[in-house]
């Protein structure tokens, strides 16, 4: 009876397999040839976005914190206000100095824009000496006469010889006091300029775009000279410090350009261009680190975010593509379905490295696929192990 039980429920299976077989319908796909061909290698890397100018600015000047214009996370403009201290006292300093240059200049007899005297014998001073000394000349010699002559008493001619020789150091004085006059007046003029830029330096201001990142003072605090007072970054453009291995040492170039993807903004892509290549290679590592600068005029990208970038190279090599549809990945597996004859069978591949594809969103692959292989996609629903698949032509655009 147990024997009888088992042939009868065999052939119930076997007719009901026979009685499925045709009424399962081709699964219709597009078929895909497999083809080597020549591509460009691009090179991925990992990294960072760092400010193009990071600086910490410092109290030029002492003084008290009058106003504080910025905060953290402020975005100023070029030479904008950032911190006011009380210009009071150095605005009177600025004054005494003016004072000075306006006093020496006086002394010297000439105007407020005039340059200093090149010649000491047009001064006024000098020329009133000048002629004293003329004057003195000429009696000492006509009074060396008279006495020669017994005309005169010893003692008059000693008043001539002596007044003479009081107008000579009077004139020698008068020289030297415009020379020394000159002198005073660069150092006051210097001076002067030095407490006009103390004054200058009493408003800090901002010498790029950027934006504030940390603030050190408070209204009222008394700051001392190279206090820190606050840390503006330039963020209007980026560098992205890329972390390159060093096999492709040889093959990136300056003035490429990168492709920069940021988790912040899944899908995506952002543009860079290699500005600079560091010659040394880290030992811990391994890699060599290139730098891309990239546009953030709209203020969207912060420094200190991650990103991926993918570069192009000047290396070449053979490679296999297939389209990204034909691939399935499923449990750290990547696989593809090869036709053979009506069915298609699962086969296991490796990728490769990304390339350089001008050709649409395709996957390269490094091992299981060979040329004249033909891979499916299929149109709609899933394909599956042993499934009997009916390829259907792609239509032409002009069809579509």
């Amino acid at each position: 009876m147990a024997l009888v039980a088992a042939l009868i429920l065999t052939s119930a299976c076997s007719n009901s397999q026979a009685n499925k077989a045709p009424f399962s319908k081709p699964v219709p796909v597009h078929v895909y040839p497999v083809a080597e061909e020549t591509t460009r290698r691009r090179v991925q890397a990992v990294g960072s976005l760092f400010a193009l100018e990071e600086s910490t600015f410092s109290a030029q000047v002492e003084g008290r914190v009058d106003k504080v214009l910025v905060d953290v996370g402020d975005v100023v403009a070029e030479s904008q206000p950032l911190v006011l201290l009380d210009p009071r006292e150095l605005q009177f300093e600025l004054e005494r100095e003016q004072g000075m240059v306006k006093q020496v200049r006086a002394q010297l007899g000439i105007g407020p824009n005039d340059p200093p005297p090149t010649d000491p014998k047009k001064i006024a001073s000098v020329q009133r000496a000048e002629a004293d000394l003329f004057d003195a000349d000429r009696k000492y010699a006509r009074a060396k006469e008279m006495f020669k002559d017994n005309l005169i008493s010893q003692q008059t001619y000693d008043e001539a010889a002596s007044r003479y020789e009081s107008s000579q150091a009077t004139y020698d004085l008068a020289l030297q006091e415009v020379n020394r006059l000159k002198a005073q007046l660069i150092s006051s003029e210097a001076n002067a300029a030095l407490a006009a830029k103390k004054l200058s330096d009493a408003t800090i201001r901002a010498p790029y775009p950027g934006a504030v990142e940390s603030r050190n003072v408070h209204p009222g605090e008394y700051l001392r000279l190279q206090s820190p007072v606050l840390v503006l970054v330039r963020t209007d453009r980026l560098r992205a410090r890329l972390a390159v291995p060093e096999r492709w040492a040889g093959w990136i170039k300056d003035g490429a350009t990168v492709d920069l993807h940021l988790e912040a903004f899944p899908g995506q892509t952002f543009e860079g261009r290699i500005s600079r290549i560091n010659p040394t290679v880290s030992q811990e590592s391994r890699t060599f680190e290139a730098e891309a600068l990239l546009d953030n005029s709209d203020g969207r990208l912060k420094p200190g975010f991650f990103v991926q970038a993918s570069m192009p190279s000047e290396r070449e090599d053979k490679a296999i593509f297939v389209p990204e549809p034909a691939v399935n990945y499923r449990y750290g597996v990547y696989k593809v379905f090869l036709v053979q004859g009506n069915h298609v069978s699962e086969k296991q591949i490796l990728p490769a490295g990304q390339t350089e594809d001008q050709k649409g969103q395709r996957f390269e692959v490094a091992e299981g696929l060979k040329p004249g292989d033909r891979v499916a996609v299929p149109i709609s629903g899933d394909l599956h192990e042993g499934d009997t698949v009916e390829e259907k032509v792609e239509a032409s655009p002009a069809t579509r």
